[in-house]
């Protein structure tokens, strides 16, 4: 995140294809609220959004389960998979208590985000915490370079100053920088890609832009594939113009398919199928 703007994260805003992208998204989220069912369903829509945004964040993170069998499973403490899950489950649930902490202490919800996701499988001592220097780190998705824990500390700060501060970038920019700048530090031992895409999640809602979280992003970043996701985050990493503009865009892209997702279940739920 290189600029000598005052406003970065406005500056972000502002390249090529970016707004393009913000407009979009707003105009697919824009679509679900106006949907004739949110008016008196809207708490099944956003039951059924955290339900799919969780297998679809667990899938990227491995586990890629049929939406059913996530919906049937009540026991997650089985094999790695299971346990994958179970945290993006437990995320999800959390995601939208916590916008008033999140509004004053960032680096607070992701300490609580991490202790969620772990659920008592990780080291009671490493759970919560930023790693130190020589732990290791479980994230088999990203393979980029890991930062020192030195050098994690003094970024989640910077994060911290950031979100704190405010903005006035699209909420789609700040979601797509907070996700990018976590998958890019790795700050914890385990859980990673979940807890970063949470925080995409709980700015999205906390921003106004998806108030009731019915747009999981999570669901069009494993539908656009693994594949995909790791490119467009080589983009974020590059820290060049192209290369932000084109995550931004393919984290747009991810919110779309979750409104997509999420008008379909508005239609299910119209004809009585769900």
């Amino acid at each position: 995140m290189s600029t000598t703007s005052s406003d970065p994260l406005a500056t972000l805003g502002t390249l090529p294809g970016v707004t393009d992208a913000v407009d979009s998204v707003r105009k697919a989220v824009d679509r679900v609220y106006g949907h004739r069912v949110m008016r008196r369903r809207s708490n099944e829509v956003t039951s059924e959004a955290a339900l799919r945004g969780a297998r679809g964040s667990a899938a990227l993170s491995g586990a890629d389960w049929n939406l059913e069998e996530v919906r049937r499973r009540t026991d997650f403490t089985g094999d790695s998979e299971a346990r994958v899950v179970g945290a993006a489950l437990r995320l999800t649930a959390e995601a939208g208590q916590l916008l008033s902490i999140w509004r004053q202490s960032p680096l607070r919800v992701l300490a609580r985000l991490h202790l969620v996701a772990a659920g008592g499988a990780a080291p009671e001592d490493a759970v919560g915490r930023p790693r130190l220097a020589g732990e290791p780190v479980d994230e088999p998705l990203i393979e980029a370079p890991l930062p020192g824990a030195d050098e994690v500390a003094g970024r989640l700060e910077g994060l911290s100053g950031l979100i704190l501060s405010g903005s006035e970038a699209p909420a789609l920019v700040m979601s797509a920088v907070v996700h990018g700048e976590l998958l890019a530090l790795r700050p914890f031992g385990s859980y990673n890609g979940l807890v970063a895409r949470t925080a995409e999640r709980i700015v999205l809602i906390g921003s106004g832009l998806d108030p009731k979280s019915i747009c999981p992003a999570e669901v069009g970043h494993a539908e656009q594939g693994r594949a995909a996701y790791v490119a467009a985050f080589e983009g974020y990493l590059s820290g060049t113009p192209e290369g932000m503009a084109a995550w931004i865009a393919h984290c747009g892209r991810a919110a779309e398919l979750g409104a997509r997702e999420s008008t379909a279940v508005c239609e299910a739920l119209q004809r009585g199928a769900a």
